[in-house]
């Protein structure tokens, strides 16, 4: 039998010797974040939970222990028939749940009982979620990043994809965020993560970079729709060296058209978006937009868009945000196309490991 406590720093640094790592809360507790590639494995459910909560308060602690005890074994008998029957002597799990220990320890117990070697994350989740929001600083500290500026419509996501495509290091912020990182940048249908997990994924996508090789990153603000980049990281980013990425105006234009389809096809909520506008431009030029856009006139409104909202916010951004911006390499794709988009990926890799 074999049951250790860690914390939370040393599991960090051991990451590598846990064969499944069990998340031991409910499923809301699950989706708001967790480790990652945690299972969940709940000791109560939600509604268990609420339930085993509410006979804590009305009732008295120790009723409510016993009633989570006999549904505590269930649920672990229930997920040992599930997962882990198969599972050779040599299972090396690692369990956690909220803080205190007990839906995590109960599990843990038994599976130590059976005779595998769990390890058990001291003060759990909380304990996780403080340490990998120090360790992003450490993380961003022994990196460093290249910034992918460019006026909107130029193509940064698509290059970057390009990069990631040919073996490059890509920190992809919007990619993580489900969001586009402008005021028409919600995905419909593509709920943004919580704040909590959207920290753990920056967190693990850094924790796997090299630090010999550069980090490809988009220019983005302080926030991608509603999620806030770590400070640490956007400080870096900030000051570190800049591609300039440049697009002729139409192929900017199709290119957005092209990436905003779900727009055109739903006229109603392009027009929903762009009332978003009004304390910026006022009614006259947002309901000129709106008209533009149900009569079909779609290039016309983006140009404009690009011409009187994006481009002249985005150069001021970067002037006054990013500090080598001004001495960026400019870098020009002979079209929008992916195919120019991979030549390109692959010149500025090329220059960045000679």
């Amino acid at each position: 039998m074999s049951l250790t406590p860690m914390s939370a720093t040393e599991v960090i640094q051991r990451w590598t010797e846990f064969d499944t790592v069990i998340d031991a809360r409910s499923e809301d507790e699950f989706a708001e974040d967790h480790l990652p590639g945690a299972v969940n494995w709940p000791t109560l459910n939600n509604a268990e939970r609420i339930e085993i909560g509410t006979l804590y308060k009305q009732v008295n602690p120790f009723e409510a222990r016993k009633r989570g005890a006999a549904i505590a074994a269930r649920n672990i008998s229930a997920h040992i028939e599930r997962h882990v029957l198969a599972k050779p002597r040599e299972w090396k799990p690692l369990a956690y749940c909220w803080r205190g220990g007990q839906r995590s320890g109960a599990l843990s117990l038994i599976l130590s009982q059976i005779g595998f070697r769990v390890t058990l994350i001291e003060g759990g989740y909380k304990a996780f979620r403080a340490a990998i929001v120090q360790d992003i600083t450490q993380q961003v500290d022994r990196l460093h990043f290249k910034v992918v500026c460019g006026p909107t419509g130029s193509g940064k996501t698509r290059l970057l994809q390009a990069l990631a495509a040919q073996g490059a290091q890509v920190l992809d912020l919007e990619d993580l965020a489900n969001h586009r990182s402008s005021v028409l940048g919600a995905i419909p249908g593509l709920a943004q993560p919580s704040q909590k997990h959207f920290d753990t994924l920056i967190w693990d996508r850094l924790r796997h970079f090299e630090p010999e090789r550069p980090v490809f990153v988009e220019s983005e603000s302080k926030k991608v729709g509603n999620l806030s980049v770590p400070i640490s990281l956007m400080e870096t980013m900030r000051s570190s060296p800049c591609l300039n990425l440049q697009l002729n105006d139409m192929e900017r234009v199709a290119l957005l058209l092209e990436d905003y389809h779900h727009m055109v096809d739903d006229v109603d909520y392009f027009c929903n978006r762009l009332s978003v506008l009004i304390p910026l431009k006022g009614h006259v030029v947002v309901e000129a937009w709106q008209a533009q856009a149900r009569a079909g006139r779609f290039d016309a409104v983006v140009m404009d868009l690009l011409k009187n909202h994006y481009d002249p916010a985005y150069q001021q951004s970067m002037e006054r945000n990013f500090e080598q911006f001004v001495k960026a390499q400019t870098i020009t794709p002979d079209n929008r196309s992916a195919a120019a988009m991979t030549t390109l990926a692959g010149e500025i890799i090329t220059a960045n490991t000679v």
